[in-house]
């Protein structure tokens, strides 16, 4: 080569000559700064001592029969420095050929460095497949595999299980403690998932707080409960960040293929289903998809998207049924009972739907709304001279959240000047018998704001002198059911007069539900109840309507008659 165009090169690019066997016989100083390799360690050996192990055989089999036969190959070589680091150059290989003969002389290689090219794809390759914040596979790779080892474990007959992973109140760690703190929190667990696996299972975050697995060869059942169990124990076990010790705990659904014979993604729609049925168990569950039961399944998923399409769209209300006393027969305050108006359907029960929703998550946001609701109505009703209270229903999973005490706090906050006293937290018996230790501090708390406290539905559960002792709440509501058929069933009517009786003897006022006729109203006071709450009074009606009934209750003859049967004075009516 003319040696104003070598020196042109020699600027420009990393260059060697070779003669006609591939031994080296000129390198430029590019070529030695990246290969690390002085001039004298190249000079007549061959390229082979920057092998780097990367290409195969068939590679460089390709290269040396296309520059044999005289052509020019073209291509990126990943070569190994004397240091062993890696780099990859563009090359191109050229053959020099002897005009007059045609026989190949040498071999000229211009070649770039494109490392950082290469490290630039190697990395958006890794990021288009993988979770940039833990490392593991996600929703794109995730997909990819899956269906590969369903096609590998169908072809040999085997089974393979997806399970859908989600960590419980995980959102309670951002807000409480920061995304930072978040973040660190799902690296650790993340590595505690995949060190709970075999190298043959796949692992990915799909999102948030979600995992997905892929687990193949499990034999049955039994051995899909011990590794989920373990996996859920590597994910419990306490961790700190920043001095703070956390305890995360996961509930896991899970299906299994070919038994659910579908596409990767329904598998994963399935596996996602299950886990809403294990979250419904509590902490530290799970479920496996049921084939058979896959249509109770969705419908229940559809009353829940259509709940909180409602919740969303301001479908949802208050009507309100009134408290009266059994002395004065006056109103002292109102329940607040959710309905839903569906434009489609019309007034809607909640019997018709709260059972569908009470496990999932939609039941923290109606309740925390209905509060707020309830609040408003409470300070309306009070600027005109009616200070009324108002009683609303928490579910367990609501009243359970470990929030519960600091959102109702910041509730009765915005609401302003609006006396807590005037409202009344219902829990069910049910509830406070599930953990008796628990119950007992939220309501300590949440009468530290100044807010009362009911257990409805009493007598239903496993009352005991024990309970009534411990659980520091106002009042006591009678279950309707005992009411009912007080006046025709002996043991009913005990019953009744026996949870009076409690009540008194601890200092409790008691709410006697399900009141229809006089001859119920009139049994009830006899036996000391306070409050009396039924159709005989009123049904349960939209704030707009309750000024107008309260008036027209007053004037009613029922409302004297129930009065002059117990002797109290006739007001002075309007």
């Amino acid at each position: 080569m003319i040696d104003t165009y070598r020196m042109a090169v020699d600027r420009a690019a990393i260059f060697s000559e070779t003669d006609a066997n591939g031994t080296i016989i000129y390198v430029n100083d590019m070529f030695c700064t990246i290969s690390g390799y002085n001039k004298d360690e190249l000079m007549g050996r061959n390229h082979r001592v920057l092998n780097s192990g990367t290409h195969g055989p068939v590679f460089f089999e390709e290269m040396w029969r296309t520059i044999s036969s005289g052509s020019t190959w073209k291509g990126d070589i990943c070569n190994r420095a004397k240091d062993g680091s890696l780099y990859w150059v563009h090359s191109a290989i050229m053959p020099m050929v002897d005009p007059q003969s045609g026989r190949i002389e040498r071999y000229i290689s211009i070649r770039f460095d494109v490392s950082e090219k290469k490290e630039l794809l190697r990395d958006l390759e890794w990021r288009a497949d993988h979770d940039v914040l833990t490392g593991l596979l996600n929703r794109a790779l995730l997909a990819q595999k899956a269906k590969e080892t369903c096609a590998e474990q169908r072809s040999s007959g085997k089974s393979v299980v997806v399970g859908m992973i989600d960590l419980d109140s995980f959102k309670e760690v951002n807000d409480g403690y920061g995304h930072a703190v978040g973040d660190k929190l799902l690296v650790i667990v993340s590595a505690r998932i995949k060190n709970a696996l075999r190298p043959t299972d796949i692992v990915a975050r799909t999102g948030g707080d979600e995992f997905v697995l892929v687990l193949k060869d499990l034999q049955d059942y039994s051995e899909i409960g011990s590794t989920v169990i373990r996996i859920m124990a590597a994910i419990h076990a306490p961790c700190i960040i920043q001095g703070i010790e956390f305890r995360v705990s996961a509930c896991i659904g899970l299906t299994v293929y070919p038994k659910d014979n579908r596409s990767v993604d329904t598998l994963l729609r399935h596996a996602d289903q299950a886990m809403y049925v294990a979250k419904q168990k509590g902490p530290m569950s799970y479920h496996i998809f049921d084939v058979i039961h896959d249509s109770k399944v969705k419908s229940g998923f559809k009353i829940i998207n259509r709940v909180k399409e409602a919740l969303r769209l301001g479908e949802l209300s208050l009507f309100y049924q009134p408290k009266i006393c059994l002395n004065d027969c006056s109103v002292v305050g109102f329940e607040a009972l959710l309905r839903w108006h569906d434009p489609e359907r019309g007034l809607v029960s909640p019997l018709d739907f709260l059972p569908q929703i009470e496990n999932d998550k939609i039941i923290c946001d109606i309740g925390e709304w209905a509060i707020e609701q309830a609040v408003a109505q409470i300070s309306e009703w009070c600027a005109t001279g009616r200070n009324w209270s108002i009683s609303v229903n928490i579910a367990a999973r609501h009243f359970q959240e470990k929030s519960f005490i600091e959102r109702l706090a910041l509730v009765l906050k915005n609401a302003g000047h609006v006396n807590p006293g005037l409202l009344d937290i219902e829990i069910v018996e049910s509830v406070a018998l599930d953990n008796i230790e628990y119950v007992n501090k939220c309501i300590v708390g949440c009468q530290g704001l100044g807010v009362t406290f009911s257990i409805d539905d009493f007598g239903t559960g496993y009352s005991s002198l024990n309970y009534l002792k411990q659980l520091p709440t106002q009042t006591l509501k009678i279950d309707q059911s005992f009411v009912w058929d007080m006046l025709v069933d002996a043991e009913d009517f005990s019953i009744t007069s026996a949870i009076v009786g409690l009540a008194k003897a601890f200092n409790k006022v008691v709410v006697a539900e399900g009141v229809e006729t006089q001859e119920h109203f009139f049994a009830l006071r006899k036996m000391g109840c306070d409050l009396a709450q039924g159709y005989l009074m009123a049904k349960p009606m939209p704030a707009a309507d309750v000024v107008r009934w309260e008036a027209e209750y007053v004037q009613s003859a029922q409302y004297r008659a129930l009065r002059q049967a117990h002797g109290v004075a006739e007001m002075a009516l309007a």
